[in-house]
C-alpha cells in the first residue's frame, strides 16, 4: 500500500484500527511515534546493486490507555512528514511494531482496518543461485537457506 493509498483510506474512517496477521488489533490507545522514510542500498547474493526506499511508520503502545489517535490526525502527520521530509506518496509504507520483537509489515487495507501484512525473506538472484526450481522454497514458506549458497 502505498502512502497515497493511506491518506486516501484516512479520508473514510471514523476511527483507526490496525489488525495483526494473527487478528488481534493493536490496541486503541496507540501511538504513531515515528513517520520516516527509509532507505536501504544494498548488493544481493548474485552481485547485483539495489536500493530500496519505503516510508516507515512506527507504532507503539504506552500505558495513557485514555489515547486515541484519529484519522485526522494522522492524516495530518503524514503531511507534515511529506513537507519535512519530502516524501512521495508513491512509495509503500512499511510498519513497524513491538511484539516479542520488532517486527516488520506490509500494509494492506480491508474491512475498514488497517491490516499488517507478515513480511519475507526471500532471495534476489534466484537465477544464480543453482539450486533446481523445484528445489526452491516457497513463496508463502521462506526465502533462500542460509547454507543453500544462494546467499
Amino acid at each position: 500500500m502505498t502512502l497515497q493509498e493511506v491518506k486516501h483510506q484516512l479520508e473514510n474512517l471514523d476511527s483507526l484500527q490496525f489488525q495483526l496477521p494473527n487478528g488481534d488489533i493493536v490496541p486503541q490507545h496507540f501511538h504513531v511515534t515515528e513517520v520516516g522514510e527509509v532507505s536501504k542500498h544494498f548488493i544481493d547474493c548474485g552481485g547485483t546493486m539495489r536500493h530500496e526506499k519505503k516510508v516507515n511508520f512506527q507504532l507503539w503502545t504506552a500505558n495513557d490507555v485514555d489515547h486515541r489517535l484519529q484519522p485526522k490526525k494522522l492524516k495530518n502527520i503524514i503531511q507534515l512528514s511529506e513537507k519535512k521530509l519530502q516524501l512521495s506518496d508513491t512509495l509503500e509504507v512499511e510498519v513497524e511494531y513491538q511484539g516479542s520483537t520488532i517486527g516488520k509489515y506490509h500494509l494492506d487495507f480491508q474491512n475498514e482496518k488497517f491490516q499488517l501484512v507478515t513480511t519475507l525473506t526471500d532471495c534476489l538472484a534466484k537465477d544464480q543461485c543453482g539450486i533446481p526450481e523445484e528445489q526452491m522454497p516457497k513463496k508463502e514458506t521462506a526465502g533462500c537457506n542460509p547454507n543453500s549458497g544462494c546467499c
